[in-house]
């Protein structure tokens, strides 16, 4: 077992794998879109909410190192098994539909680059899929490694996107004009809201990092430098290089669109050059966002069966490789019928909300332990005002979802509500039964 392990930095390039990929090449445009610059708002507040949920799952992570299911798994231990199933199945769903969604914007940056049809974006998601899950099925070292490579690379092109724009802003000091606080169609704080979907979705992805926390080196203490490593490192990136998009292109001018990054280099007149290292940038950007989203899901699903809540189809493990195999083919599979889905920002948006109810329940899942007298070998600080923040700004944030998104995610509990008491049923089992008030 000791030669799986990873080190903090590999570990916490999963996280910056996952966060750092579709959200910023992909969504950014869409948040500037809603907010204007109040997009930069969206982002700090949504970056505080992921240093929070970070220090939450830190704290868990360090309790139950052996768990392969994250979020779900502290449920399951916490609440119990129906409200485990339910945050379970919603938490891979968002996963896999993730997948799908980042594998998009590979093909149509893939589509650019090469300067071909955009028709062509899906059958190279396609593509991507089926190879980024065989790198996952060689083993979560090989993917875990491989992924700090891309992370090198894409935080290095990003570095030069936001050179660019800070040269030609001192350059040509009127670029700073294009920085308008003007008030978003939407309203202020509608617009804000709705610019925060976007950017939960990029933030979202350091969860990936929580699946592995057996195989980070220094237990528990290397797990929560690496996660919170990730999570600061995304945070500043992310406020840079929208900072730089403003610069490079006005507010206004900002549409839903899958390559933001190259319509405001292309506004500004940027070099060729430089437009093509922005979208291999943005290729393996998501390429490696892929890579931990298969991971993750997988790992998901087979915790779920190895629970006894899901088949033990998902329970095939080769421990030699560390890796679920048929898990990652099932997510695979999901992802590339989520291609076919249409709109990237709805697709976002139902992703969130199950990702979203996760984190909101692992603030009651620390509450829970803490009140039971755990005490994990990592405490996090300003309990218990911290989780009823975390709690407090996941509902706001829900009220900015699409209704599309709203509808889908509560149409999808009520359903596992019934599917979960008819298994039941179907067993025999007998119900628990408790008095919540005497």
């Amino acid at each position: 077992m000791a030669g799986n392990k990873i080190s903090v930095g590999v570990g916490a390039s999963v996280g910056l794998a996952a966060i750092i990929g579709a959200g910023i090449f992909v969504l950014s445009g869409t948040a500037i879109a809603l907010a204007g610059a109040y997009s930069l708002v969206a982002f700090a507040l949504v970056g505080i909410l992921a240093l929070i949920i970070a220090l939450e799952l830190g704290e868990l992570g360090s309790l139950m190192p052996h768990v392969k299911g994250a979020s779900y798994s502290y449920t399951y231990e916490a609440m119990g098994s129906e409200l485990g199933f339910i945050t379970g199945i919603l938490r891979y769903i968002s996963l896999a539909t993730a997948i799908g969604a980042i594998a998009l914007g590979f093909g149509s940056y893939f589509a650019s680059f090469f300067g071909i049809s955009s028709g062509y974006a899906i059958p190279i998601a396609i593509g991507i899929i089926a190879i980024l899950s065989g790198v996952n099925i060689l083993g979560v070292k090989k993917a875990a490694e491989a992924d700090l490579y891309l992370v090198i690379i894409k935080i290095g092109i990003l570095i030069m996107f936001i050179g660019f724009a800070l040269y030609l802003a001192f350059s040509h000091l009127h670029a700073f004009a294009n920085i308008s606080f003007a008030v978003p169609s939407g309203g202020l704080l509608g617009g804000i809201f709705a610019a925060s979907i976007a950017v939960f979705f990029a933030y979202s992805g350091f969860q990936a990092i929580s699946s592995l926390t057996d195989r980070i080196n220094n237990g528990s203490k290397g797990y929560v430098r690496a996660i919170l490593l990730a999570v600061g490192i995304s945070i500043i990136v992310y406020t840079l290089v929208v900072f730089a998009m403003l610069l490079l292109m006005p507010t206004g001018a900002y549409k839903i669109s899958a390559d933001p990054l190259s319509n405001a280099l292309k506004y500004a007149g940027a070099p060729v050059w430089l437009l093509g290292v922005v979208d291999i940038g943005a290729m393996v950007a998501t390429a490696s966002a892929t890579i931990a989203m298969i991971l993750t899901s997988s790992r998901a699903l087979y915790q779920m069966s190895v629970d006894g809540l899901l088949p033990r189809y998902f329970r095939a493990y080769d421990r030699r490789k560390d890796a679920a195999v048929n898990g990652i083919l099932v997510s695979a599979l999901i992802g590339i019928v989520v291609l076919f889905a249409g709109n990237i920002y709805v697709i976002a948006s139902i992703a969130n909300f199950g990702l979203m109810f996760n984190y909101m329940i692992v603030g009651f899942d620390v509450i829970h332990f803490r009140r039971l007298g755990k005490r994990s070998p990592f405490l996090m600080p300003l309990y218990p005002y911290l989780p009823i923040l975390s709690i407090s700004m996941l509902l706001v944030f829900f009220a900015g979802m699409p209704k599309e998104a709203l509808v889908f995610g509560i149409a999808m509990i009520l359903l596992l509500i019934v599917a979960y008491y008819a298994l039941i049923e179907d067993k025999n089992r007998k119900i628990v039964r408790i008095r919540i008030f005497r």
